[in-house]
């Protein structure tokens, strides 16, 4: 049987991943868009989640209307989602005790999100990891955010590894999509509400439930095997 290969770092998402949110964002999305007169369902929005605003914008805002209004959209929704929603927000149950099993094991951490920088250190506040964290990438390190491989990439500029040394995890089709682009294996999760088959047929190597389940099954997963 043939080893995995050894990997140095692990890129990790955190919406859906790490923190309970993806509902959220998508209820937040589905609001700001009806304060710009577009009517966009709760579960629609909900399966755009995962990816950034440069992406996710265009399904829902006419071409001719989204120069105009599309920057405001985008601030109307971080504005309610920090002042609405922020406080709802919830790590998913052992989300630490993974990240330093993950350190135990020899993995560099780095964050790979399409969240903005601020939102991100309040983020891994919420989860309690931003002392675990060594570095990241956000939607402002990637000229467009995910399933565009460009924050993967500079995930792996920033942990100076190359693609066949890393292991994303995520829990959407656009988390795989751009980490494989990139060359980098991805585990998936299905805490942010998408199927085990849609992540896995999106080029996830193993899918798990949450970030427990993958702790329970450390040493048998694809972390576990490719470890230094």
């Amino acid at each position: 049987m043939k080893s995995e290969q050894k990997a140095k770092a692990v890129l990790l998402d955190m919406d859906g991943t790490l923190i309970d949110s993806n509902g959220l964002h998508a209820e937040s999305w589905q609001r700001a868009f009806a304060q710009f007169g577009i009517d966009v369902s709760y579960e629609t929005a909900l399966r755009q989640i995962g990816k950034g605003g440069d992406h996710l914008l265009p399904v829902f805002v006419p071409k001719d209307k989204l120069e105009t209004t599309g920057k405001a959209i985008e601030q109307f929704r971080k504005e309610l989602f920090e002042r609405e929603y922020l406080s709802q927000v919830k790590p998913f149950p052992r989300v630490r005790q993974l990240i330093e099993r993950m350190k135990d094991a020899g993995f560099t951490i780095a964050m790979a999100s399409s969240a903005g920088k601020e939102e991100l250190q309040k983020y891994k506040k919420i989860a309690n990891i931003d002392d675990l964290v060594e570095e990241e990438t956000t939607s402002e390190d990637a000229e467009n955010s995910k399933p565009s491989p460009d924050i993967f990439s500079a995930a792996l500029k920033r942990v100076h590894v190359d693609a066949g040394e890393a292991i994303s995890l995520g829990d959407t089709p656009y988390d795989a999509e751009a980490s494989t682009k990139c060359g980098v294996r991805t585990v998936g999760v299905t805490s942010g509400g998408w199927s085990r088959e849609d992540l896995m047929k999106a080029g996830c190597t193993e899918v798990y439930e949450d970030a427990a389940d993958l702790l329970a099954n450390f040493d048998r997963s694809l972390f576990g095997k490719s470890s230094s």
